[in-house]
């Protein structure tokens, strides 16, 4: 008999009981088990932490906050791509490993209390809590585990079967112990990542349709409860008392308030002026103009609340008007490039936005795999191979996008577009853009906001001035999530964000085989296998310096074949509050960390 039947045999007869303590393991999976993971390098907390040190352990537990959401919701099924589901779903569900917020890429035990990993991480296995419980008192499992993955591959959104592509089997090895086997060894996100997903418990799930939206309150194993809602109008969540994991290591001083409501609002200025009466507690701006003009009053004037500007280490990411490349117009790189002349950055930033953000000239904006610098030596030897299928931009330009001296007057910028479309097939004729076909060139911006629509009307005024019809179509958020699921748009306002690893997830934004998988994160229609190969370099990057410089080669091929028409970008969080929130005196690197304030206890409801 050899090592995998000995192996499969021992498995089995872990599954036949749950007291059965199995230690014989075969040579190719023994590892020493540890309390957590990095992607590269050492952990920053050791075996035994007691608590992150950006939160305060002995934070008062209770209270009640309200928070805003736009739009509405249909569903609490947040795996799938059909319906919108409620915002702070997340909440009641736990995953195998909780990621520290200051550290870049680091995970510690939760529902798992240990890992063991191989040393080129071709497996990982998970040794779960015994004392981990969904909240109708039920264990996790392992098999729990397996039926997770298996139902969110098979039925859930696109997006898991690109992630986790990679797996090549999920087995339950004992009641309490899982273990994941890659096909890939060199994705060494992927033991990480597998990490991070909820799990669903079996006994729920099984017998129910995962694949419909619907508002049957889910069963999950997180610190919070479905306490009530009114269908998209408003949730409350209610923190679980019987929250089996309140006392671990990456829980202790998080999940303080007692109750969490999300008021649902369908415009940004009444949700604003909802916010000043006292209707919720805590708001996080993005309209430059609000936070400018917006905060004001008596409110402000005698400290009920509090604003602050927060500067953040995050990546920002890439916000942009998207171009669907599906589309004949937009499949030309010429085209697209053409199109960005005509969005005057610098006059917007005066006269819309008050001067607060800054442009955009990178996919991993803020964040030091953002292709700011020519290309060195080492980034070259990734970029060789690919030599004769990208831009010849990317090899001696850094990309700036368009800019203007903000006055408004962009002809030169008119010019320089006009002739870049000539050389593509069109041509201003009567103050009309005309194609080989003869036929105009018109295209619907479809947004979700009409407060937007202020910062679109101009760019549509100047590409008016270049012989084209543009048409701004504002539309609900149901119909506007299925028109982009099934790519049914030309140009999108959205983002792209990412985080400070870059790992798999580029495969959904980027690669070849999410282009036609409908409710992909491949917005643009992305069809190059210069960017696949840059993805799996990315995704296979053995050391944190092949990750950085593998992925300012992608940013550079992305930027220089015109994908999008970069718009800006802020690095700070622009939050605001009733005094009646308190917060840790140290502040997460990664994030805001709002799952460690507090109610003050003199607030606090009788």
């Amino acid at each position: 008999m050899n090592f995998k039947q000995l192996s499969k045999q021992i498995s089995t007869l872990c599954l036949l009981s749950a007291t059965l303590i199995c230690t014989l393991v075969s040579p190719l999976q023994a590892a020493t088990p540890q309390h957590g993971i990095s992607m590269y390098g050492d952990l920053k907390y050791p075996p035994g932490f007691e608590h992150f040190d950006y939160v305060n352990p002995d934070a008062p537990k209770g209270g009640s906050i309200s928070e805003d959401a736009l739009g509405t919701f249909d569903s609490f099924n947040s795996f799938i791509i059909k319906g919108a589901a409620a915002d702070g779903i997340g909440l009641i569900y736990d995953s195998l490993l909780s990621k520290a917020q200051d550290e870049p890429f680091s995970l510690y035990g939760l529902l798992a209390e240990s890992l063991e990993v191989a040393d080129d991480r071709s497996w990982i296995i998970f040794n779960l809590n015994p004392k981990a419980r969904f909240s109708d008192g039920q264990p996790v499992t392992a098999e729990d585990v397996v039926y997770t993955f298996k139902l969110l591959r098979e039925q859930g959104a696109p997006f898991y079967q690109s992630y986790y592509r990679d797996i090549s089997d999920v087995e339950a090895l004992s009641p309490l112990r899982v273990k994941f086997s890659f096909s890939a060894s060199e994705n060494r996100e992927l033991a990480m990542i597998v990490g991070e997903v909820s799990i669903l418990p079996k006994h729920y799930w099984e017998g129910r349709d995962f694949s419909k939206p619907g508002l049957d309150i889910p069963l999950g194993s997180g610190p919070y409860l479905i306490d009530s809602f009114d269908a998209g109008r408003t949730i409350t969540y209610r923190r679980n008392p019987d929250y089996w994991g309140k006392d671990l290591a990456v829980n202790r001083g998080r999940f303080n308030f007692g109750t969490i409501r999300y008021d649902y609002y369908k415009d940004g200025n009444v949700a604003l002026e909802a916010f000043k009466g006292g209707e919720y507690d805590f708001r996080q701006e993005t309209s430059s103009k609000q936070w400018a003009t917006g905060y004001t009053g008596t409110v402000f004037d005698e400290g009920k609340i509090i604003t602050r500007n927060l500067v953040h280490e995050n990546p920002t990411g890439m916000q942009a008007f998207i171009l669907n490349t599906r589309k004949p117009y937009f499949s030309d790189a010429r085209v697209r490039e053409a199109l960005a002349y005509a969005f005057d950055f610098e006059w917007t930033n005066q006269n819309i936005f008050y001067n607060a953000y800054t442009r955009t000239n990178s996919f991993f904006s803020n964040s030091e795999m953002a292709a700011t610098e020519l290309l060195t030596k080492k980034e070259l030897k990734i970029l060789e191979p690919i030599r004769n299928q990208v831009p010849p931009e990317v090899f001696t330009t850094v990309y700036k996008a368009p800019s203007t001296n903000g006055e408004g007057n962009i002809r030169g910028q008119l010019r320089k577009a006009l002739r870049l479309l000539k050389s593509a097939g069109w041509e201003l004729k009567n103050g009309l853009l005309l194609g080989p076909d003869g036929k105009q060139m018109t295209f619907e911006i479809l947004l979700i906001q009409p407060a937007f629509e202020r910062v679109v009307a101009p760019f549509a005024r100047n590409l008016e001035r270049m012989g084209v019809k543009p048409t701004i179509r504002i539309i609900d958020a149901s119909q506007y999530i299925n028109r982009v699921r099934s790519f049914d748009f030309d140009i999108i306002v959205s983002g792209f964000g990412q985080s400070t690893s870059p790992g798999n997830e580029q495969r959904e934004f980027w690669h070849s085989s999410t282009a036609d998988l409908q409710g992909s994160r491949n917005l643009i229609g992305i069809k190059n296998p210069a960017v696949d190969y840059l993805v799996d370099q990315i995704i296979q990057a053995p050391d944190r310096e092949q990750l950085v410089l593998s992925t300012r080669a992608l940013d550079r091929v992305l930027l220089w074949n015109h994908y999008v028409i970069p718009q800006y970008h802020i690095n700070s969080y622009r939050i605001a509050y009733w005094d009646k929130l308190g917060f840790p005196g140290i502040r997460p690197k990664y994030s805001l960390g709002f799952d460690t304030w507090w109610v003050k206890p003199e607030k606090m409801e009788p």
